[in-house]
């Protein structure tokens, strides 16, 4: 009987036939926070939950993206750094986007717990995808390379001696600007230098807050927080998810932050207490739990914020599911150092002035490779004006908090310095007896307070009481 099978056609694919390689999801997602976070100026933790929604990433993928994109820029210094010695020409004249896939490899590697084998093919895959074949040769011989030593062994390689450049050593090996990692030193001391440094490359953790008379903290998941009594610290999970964060009864916000809304309100005033002001509102946090112990004690919030963006989401923070919340009196888009308010109208002020945010470098990564030192003469000049905006809109007896979430010299001590010398109607109040219970918060000044991530586990928070005279 003849042989009815057919043959099985051999012929090869066309170039144009071949399929692309397979990429992994999750590493893609991180290249494009990445790429947001480059060329569009965007802030890593407002960009991340918008991509991972994209791709459908929940739960371990959605973990493994965080780590990975938040740790490669932490890391960014350190790995440039690595990378440079890797790679046969300058950094600056490899492509943007081949070296974003450098670095989200060279963390794989040296930082996560990601096998040499897999990390290397899913970047090169990433590369072969988004560049070409060229480039995913050149990213493979380089991140072979990168293989060669684990990450300290990397760093004694790499880094300047410690003996001959403090400094530059600690740049390096902390991945901090050099001029960043003196304006720290500056401000908490050589001997604690190398342990905030650390804490800085930290992953924050979740903190929620529990607006008091509208939810308590005993219904929020989670361990207490040490020294807010407001917070917890949520150990996994969503916190879009607790019902109490949906229905806008609490929030997430660091514990540092807390803190700044529980001193504002502590404060002791002089007769009447009914009128408060956030002055620099956006995005809200603060703003929400001024509201919530204000309406506990009959007095209204006023939150003015100079973006109109911002404004808006400092209007959804004040909302709960029947609009407004008690003990809010508007939200209003002003300039702090123009407000549209008669001088002596409030009893006391919040002033958490726009800053750096060198004491948030856990929380916002990217800010330590975006702020340049000439930025902190035209913040310092914007923080001096809008206190001595607040001084204005404070009445006699009242008092004004100025905060800020740096703890730099030249945003901190400095400013109120030039603020009360200039000012015969204002005298720096001792804040310290608002925060007994935290150990080790003295500020720059006497009776300034400074948060800490390495000895609070907080934001590196500035607290200053003013009270008008």
């Amino acid at each position: 009987m003849a042989d009815r099978r057919r043959p099985v056609s051999r012929q090869k694919a066309s170039p144009t036939q071949k399929q692309k390689p397979r990429l992994d999801v999750p590493r893609l997602a991180a290249w494009e926070v990445l790429k947001a976070v480059r060329v569009d100026d965007a802030y890593t933790n407002l960009v991340l939950p918008s991509v991972l929604a994209q791709h459908g990433l929940t739960g371990r993928d959605a973990a493994f993206v965080t780590e990975l994109v938040s740790g490669t820029i932490r890391r960014q210094g350190t790995y440039d750094a690595v990378l440079a010695a890797c790679v046969d020409r300058s950094l600056a004249k490899v492509e943007a986007k081949v070296l974003d896939a450098l670095r989200l490899g060279t963390h794989q590697l040296l930082a996560m717990r990601v096998p040499a084998h897999a990390a290397i093919s899913t970047t090169v895959d990433l590369v072969r995808s988004k560049v070409g074949p060229g480039a995913a040769g050149f990213a493979n011989a380089v991140l072979r390379k990168v293989t060669a030593h684990d990450l300290d062994a990397w760093v004694a390689e790499v880094a300047p001696a410690r003996d001959a450049d403090p400094t530059g050593h600690a740049s390096v090996a902390a991945s901090h600007p050099r001029w960043v990692v003196e304006e720290l030193r500056r401000a908490v001391g050589a001997d604690e230098l190398d342990a905030l440094l650390a804490a800085d490359n930290e992953p924050p953790r979740v903190t929620l807050v529990a607006r008091p008379g509208r939810s308590t903290r005993e219904e929020l998941p989670g361990e207490p927080t040490p020294w807010s009594p407001y917070g917890v610290v949520l150990e996994s999970g969503d916190p879009g998810a607790v019902p109490a964060v949906a229905e806008g009864r609490a929030g997430v916000q660091d514990e540092g932050s807390q803190l700044v809304g529980d001193v504002a309100a502590a404060a002791r005033v002089d007769g009447r207490d009914e009128r408060w002001l956030d002055l620099c509102a956006g995005p809200g946090g603060k703003s929400a739990l001024l509201a919530a112990v204000a309406a506990g004690r009959g007095a209204r919030l006023v939150a003015g914020e100079r973006q109109p963006h911002r404004a808006r989401l400092v209007a959804r923070n004040l909302r709960g599911p029947g609009g407004v919340v008690d003990g809010v009196a508007g939200v209003l888009a002003a300039d702090g150092t123009r407000p549209p308010f008669r001088p002596g109208t409030f009893d006391r002020v919040l002033v958490d002035a726009p800053c750096t945010g060198l004491g948030a470098l856990r929380r916002r990564p990217e800010a330590r490779w975006r702020r340049r030192p000439q930025d902190l003469t035209d913040l310092a000049a914007l923080q001096r004006a809008l206190v001595g905006s607040a001084l204005d809109l404070v009445r006699p007896g009242g008092v004004v908090l100025y905060a800020t979430c740096s703890p730099v010299l030249a945003e901190t001590a400095e400013v109120v310095e030039a603020v009360v010398g200039s000012r015969s109607d204002v005298r720096l109040e001792d804040a310290s007896g608002l925060l007994p219970h935290v150990p080790d918060a003295a500020g720059p000044l006497d009776g300034t307070l400074q948060l800490w991530p390495h000895r609070h586990g907080t934001d590196a928070m500035f607290l200053a009481l003013l009270r008008r005279t």
